[in-house]
Protein backbone atom coordinates (compact mmCIF):
# COMPACT_ATOMS: atom_id res chain seq x y z
CA UNK A 1 0.00 0.00 0.00
CA UNK A 2 1.60 3.64 -1.26
CA UNK A 3 1.75 6.48 1.71
CA UNK A 4 -1.60 8.54 1.61
CA UNK A 5 -2.38 10.82 -1.88
CA UNK A 6 -3.40 14.53 -0.76
CA UNK A 7 -3.26 17.13 -3.53
CA UNK A 8 -5.33 16.90 -6.70
CA UNK A 9 -2.11 18.13 -8.46
CA UNK A 10 -0.50 14.25 -8.19
CA UNK A 11 0.08 12.58 -11.72
CA UNK A 12 -1.90 9.49 -10.28
CA UNK A 13 -5.28 11.62 -9.26
CA UNK A 14 -4.95 13.53 -12.76
CA UNK A 15 -4.95 9.98 -14.92
CA UNK A 16 -8.22 8.86 -12.33
CA UNK A 17 -9.82 11.89 -13.79
CA UNK A 18 -8.43 11.68 -17.28
CA UNK A 19 -10.87 8.02 -16.95
CA UNK A 20 -14.30 10.23 -16.80
CA UNK A 21 -14.21 10.62 -20.45
CA UNK A 22 -14.17 8.39 -23.50
CA UNK A 23 -10.81 9.62 -24.62
CA UNK A 24 -9.73 8.81 -21.50
CA UNK A 25 -11.00 5.74 -21.48
CA UNK A 26 -10.13 4.69 -24.57
CA UNK A 27 -6.64 5.94 -24.90
CA UNK A 28 -5.39 4.10 -21.73
CA UNK A 29 -8.30 1.19 -22.52
CA UNK A 30 -8.72 1.32 -19.00
CA UNK A 31 -11.93 2.38 -17.18
CA UNK A 32 -13.17 3.54 -13.61
CA UNK A 33 -15.21 1.93 -11.27
CA UNK A 34 -16.69 2.62 -7.98
CA UNK A 35 -18.92 1.29 -5.50
CA UNK A 36 -18.35 -1.66 -2.93
CA UNK A 37 -20.87 -4.10 -4.90
CA UNK A 38 -19.43 -2.72 -8.62
CA UNK A 39 -16.31 -2.99 -7.64
CA UNK A 40 -16.72 -6.56 -5.92
CA UNK A 41 -18.58 -7.89 -9.11
CA UNK A 42 -15.88 -6.84 -11.36
CA UNK A 43 -13.23 -8.69 -9.11
CA UNK A 44 -15.60 -11.82 -9.04
CA UNK A 45 -16.39 -12.02 -12.48
CA UNK A 46 -12.72 -12.08 -13.35
CA UNK A 47 -11.85 -8.64 -14.85
CA UNK A 48 -8.14 -7.66 -14.23
CA UNK A 49 -7.98 -4.83 -11.40
CA UNK A 50 -5.04 -2.61 -12.22
CA UNK A 51 -5.49 0.07 -9.38
CA UNK A 52 -8.05 0.19 -6.00
CA UNK A 53 -8.17 3.59 -5.07
CA UNK A 54 -9.51 3.56 -0.86
CA UNK A 55 -10.33 6.54 0.74
CA UNK A 56 -8.93 6.98 3.94
CA UNK A 57 -10.47 5.39 7.01
CA UNK A 58 -12.30 2.61 4.42
CA UNK A 59 -12.21 -0.59 4.86
CA UNK A 60 -9.98 -2.83 2.61
CA UNK A 61 -12.09 -6.06 1.07
CA UNK A 62 -11.45 -9.09 2.35
CA UNK A 63 -10.75 -10.26 -0.91
CA UNK A 64 -8.27 -8.33 -2.05
CA UNK A 65 -5.02 -9.89 -2.18
CA UNK A 66 -1.98 -8.79 -4.85
CA UNK A 67 -4.13 -5.83 -6.18
CA UNK A 68 -2.04 -3.12 -5.93
CA UNK A 69 -3.74 -0.18 -3.31
CA UNK A 70 -3.57 3.29 -3.07
CA UNK A 71 -4.81 5.60 -0.30
CA UNK A 72 -6.51 9.16 -0.70
CA UNK A 73 -7.76 11.89 1.13
CA UNK A 74 -11.63 11.92 1.01
CA UNK A 75 -10.72 15.56 -0.85
CA UNK A 76 -9.05 13.42 -3.08
CA UNK A 77 -11.53 10.73 -3.59
CA UNK A 78 -14.64 12.78 -3.94
CA UNK A 79 -12.53 14.48 -6.98
CA UNK A 80 -12.73 11.28 -8.94
CA UNK A 81 -15.61 9.95 -7.58
CA UNK A 82 -19.01 10.55 -10.14
CA UNK A 83 -21.29 9.97 -7.64
CA UNK A 84 -23.58 11.71 -5.54
CA UNK A 85 -22.36 9.47 -2.34
CA UNK A 86 -19.43 8.41 -2.69
CA UNK A 87 -18.79 5.37 -0.65
CA UNK A 88 -14.86 5.55 -0.85
CA UNK A 89 -14.09 2.66 -2.76
CA UNK A 90 -12.65 2.76 -6.35
CA UNK A 91 -10.67 0.70 -9.34
CA UNK A 92 -9.42 1.03 -12.29
CA UNK A 93 -9.74 -1.54 -14.69
CA UNK A 94 -8.97 -2.72 -17.87
CA UNK A 95 -11.01 -3.63 -20.94
CA UNK A 96 -11.27 -6.85 -22.49
CA UNK A 97 -11.03 -7.46 -26.14
CA UNK A 98 -14.22 -9.65 -27.22
CA UNK A 99 -15.18 -11.58 -30.58
CA UNK A 100 -18.12 -12.59 -31.84
CA UNK A 101 -20.01 -15.40 -30.14
CA UNK A 102 -22.70 -16.50 -32.19
CA UNK A 103 -24.60 -18.11 -29.99
CA UNK A 104 -28.50 -17.15 -29.32
CA UNK A 105 -29.98 -15.23 -28.63
CA UNK A 106 -27.94 -11.62 -29.40
CA UNK A 107 -28.81 -8.31 -28.78
CA UNK A 108 -27.93 -5.52 -31.01
CA UNK A 109 -28.16 -2.31 -29.84
CA UNK A 110 -28.36 1.01 -32.21
CA UNK A 111 -27.63 4.43 -31.33
CA UNK A 112 -29.48 3.99 -27.80
CA UNK A 113 -27.84 7.41 -26.43
CA UNK A 114 -29.04 7.18 -22.47
CA UNK A 115 -26.76 6.19 -20.38
CA UNK A 116 -29.58 4.81 -17.79
CA UNK A 117 -31.38 3.24 -20.85
CA UNK A 118 -28.32 1.48 -21.71
CA UNK A 119 -27.31 0.19 -18.58
CA UNK A 120 -30.81 -1.46 -17.93
CA UNK A 121 -30.63 -2.51 -21.41
CA UNK A 122 -28.22 -4.47 -20.24
CA UNK A 123 -28.93 -5.43 -16.68
CA UNK A 124 -31.95 -6.96 -18.55
CA UNK A 125 -30.09 -8.85 -20.99
CA UNK A 126 -27.85 -10.16 -18.66
CA UNK A 127 -31.01 -11.44 -16.57
CA UNK A 128 -32.83 -12.20 -19.85
CA UNK A 129 -29.54 -15.14 -20.98
CA UNK A 130 -28.37 -13.40 -23.63
CA UNK A 131 -25.38 -14.65 -25.34
CA UNK A 132 -23.45 -10.93 -25.75
CA UNK A 133 -25.05 -7.31 -26.25
CA UNK A 134 -23.68 -5.66 -29.23
CA UNK A 135 -23.24 -1.81 -29.74
CA UNK A 136 -23.55 0.20 -32.73
CA UNK A 137 -22.71 3.35 -34.27
CA UNK A 138 -23.99 6.19 -31.68
CA UNK A 139 -24.38 4.19 -28.62
CA UNK A 140 -23.37 5.82 -25.30
CA UNK A 141 -19.89 4.46 -24.21
CA UNK A 142 -20.68 1.02 -22.57
CA UNK A 143 -17.83 2.24 -19.79
CA UNK A 144 -19.93 5.62 -19.11
CA UNK A 145 -20.12 5.55 -15.42
CA UNK A 146 -23.97 6.16 -15.73
CA UNK A 147 -24.43 2.77 -17.89
CA UNK A 148 -21.78 0.70 -14.67
CA UNK A 149 -24.25 2.12 -12.36
CA UNK A 150 -27.21 1.13 -14.06
CA UNK A 151 -25.82 -2.20 -14.87
CA UNK A 152 -25.21 -3.29 -11.64
CA UNK A 153 -22.94 -5.35 -12.32
CA UNK A 154 -24.05 -6.81 -15.49
CA UNK A 155 -21.17 -5.00 -17.38
CA UNK A 156 -19.34 -7.96 -16.42
CA UNK A 157 -21.17 -10.68 -16.53
CA UNK A 158 -21.95 -10.78 -20.46
CA UNK A 159 -19.92 -9.91 -23.20
CA UNK A 160 -20.24 -6.54 -24.80
CA UNK A 161 -18.69 -5.20 -27.72
CA UNK A 162 -18.82 -2.23 -30.42
CA UNK A 163 -19.51 -3.15 -34.04
CA UNK A 164 -20.22 -2.15 -37.37
CA UNK A 165 -23.78 -3.25 -37.37
CA UNK A 166 -24.23 -3.80 -41.44
CA UNK A 167 -21.44 -6.36 -41.23
CA UNK A 168 -22.23 -7.96 -38.01
CA UNK A 169 -25.84 -8.34 -39.21
CA UNK A 170 -24.46 -10.01 -42.30
CA UNK A 171 -22.43 -12.46 -40.35
CA UNK A 172 -25.42 -13.26 -37.98
CA UNK A 173 -27.16 -14.13 -41.09
CA UNK A 174 -24.76 -16.31 -42.49
CA UNK A 175 -24.76 -18.30 -39.36
CA UNK A 176 -28.50 -18.79 -39.56
CA UNK A 177 -29.48 -16.14 -37.36
CA UNK A 178 -33.29 -14.61 -38.04
CA UNK A 179 -33.05 -10.88 -37.24
CA UNK A 180 -35.83 -9.37 -35.47
CA UNK A 181 -36.12 -5.29 -35.42
CA UNK A 182 -38.46 -3.17 -33.25
CA UNK A 183 -40.21 -0.89 -35.79
CA UNK A 184 -43.82 1.28 -35.10
CA UNK A 185 -45.20 0.73 -39.01
CA UNK A 186 -45.43 -2.20 -41.27
CA UNK A 187 -44.68 -4.74 -38.36
CA UNK A 188 -46.15 -7.89 -36.68
CA UNK A 189 -47.81 -8.12 -33.44
CA UNK A 190 -44.67 -9.60 -31.56
CA UNK A 191 -46.54 -12.37 -30.05
CA UNK A 192 -47.78 -13.18 -33.73
CA UNK A 193 -43.88 -14.30 -34.78
CA UNK A 194 -42.49 -17.25 -33.46
CA UNK A 195 -38.77 -17.52 -32.30
CA UNK A 196 -36.34 -19.46 -34.59
CA UNK A 197 -33.29 -21.11 -32.81
CA UNK A 198 -31.44 -18.50 -33.71
CA UNK A 199 -32.14 -15.08 -33.12
CA UNK A 200 -30.93 -11.78 -33.40
CA UNK A 201 -32.38 -8.36 -32.10
CA UNK A 202 -32.52 -5.29 -32.91
CA UNK A 203 -34.05 -1.92 -30.57
CA UNK A 204 -33.01 1.51 -31.35
CA UNK A 205 -32.40 5.24 -30.46
CA UNK A 206 -35.25 6.43 -27.88
CA UNK A 207 -36.46 9.13 -30.68
CA UNK A 208 -36.25 8.21 -33.63
CA UNK A 209 -36.13 4.18 -33.02
CA UNK A 210 -33.14 1.53 -35.36
CA UNK A 211 -32.28 3.44 -38.59
CA UNK A 212 -33.63 3.02 -41.66
CA UNK A 213 -30.57 1.11 -43.31
CA UNK A 214 -30.42 -1.39 -40.33
CA UNK A 215 -33.97 -2.28 -40.36
CA UNK A 216 -33.82 -2.64 -43.84
CA UNK A 217 -31.22 -5.48 -42.85
CA UNK A 218 -33.84 -7.48 -40.83
CA UNK A 219 -35.76 -10.23 -41.04
CA UNK A 220 -38.83 -9.77 -39.09
CA UNK A 221 -39.95 -6.14 -38.04
CA UNK A 222 -42.26 -6.67 -34.38
CA UNK A 223 -43.73 -4.12 -32.76
CA UNK A 224 -45.18 -4.04 -29.00
CA UNK A 225 -49.23 -2.94 -28.90
CA UNK A 226 -49.51 0.12 -27.02
CA UNK A 227 -53.03 0.43 -25.16
CA UNK A 228 -53.25 3.98 -23.55
CA UNK A 229 -52.46 6.97 -24.64
CA UNK A 230 -48.66 7.22 -24.58
CA UNK A 231 -47.08 7.67 -28.03
CA UNK A 232 -44.36 4.51 -27.66
CA UNK A 233 -42.39 2.40 -24.67
CA UNK A 234 -39.34 3.73 -23.05
CA UNK A 235 -36.48 1.46 -25.51
CA UNK A 236 -35.53 0.00 -22.12
CA UNK A 237 -38.98 -1.33 -21.47
CA UNK A 238 -39.80 -2.50 -24.84
CA UNK A 239 -36.33 -4.49 -24.81
CA UNK A 240 -37.25 -6.33 -21.67
CA UNK A 241 -40.50 -7.23 -23.05
CA UNK A 242 -39.20 -8.69 -26.34
CA UNK A 243 -35.97 -10.17 -24.94
CA UNK A 244 -37.82 -12.05 -22.23
CA UNK A 245 -40.54 -13.15 -24.74
CA UNK A 246 -37.71 -14.21 -27.40
CA UNK A 247 -36.85 -16.60 -24.02
CA UNK A 248 -40.08 -18.10 -23.92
Amino acid sequence: MESIITSVKNTKVKNWKKLHTRKGRENTNTFLIEGFHIVEEAFLSGWTMKELIIQEGVSLPTWVNDIPVTVVKDTIFTTISQTDAPQGIAAVVSMRELFAIKQSPVLIVDAVQDPGNLGTIIRTADAAGFSEVILGEGTVDAFNHKVIRATQGSLFHIPIRIARLEEEIASLKKAGFEIWVTALEDAFHYTEVKPKLKTGLIVGNEGSGVRTQIMELADKRVTIPIYGKAESLNVSVASGILMYYLRS
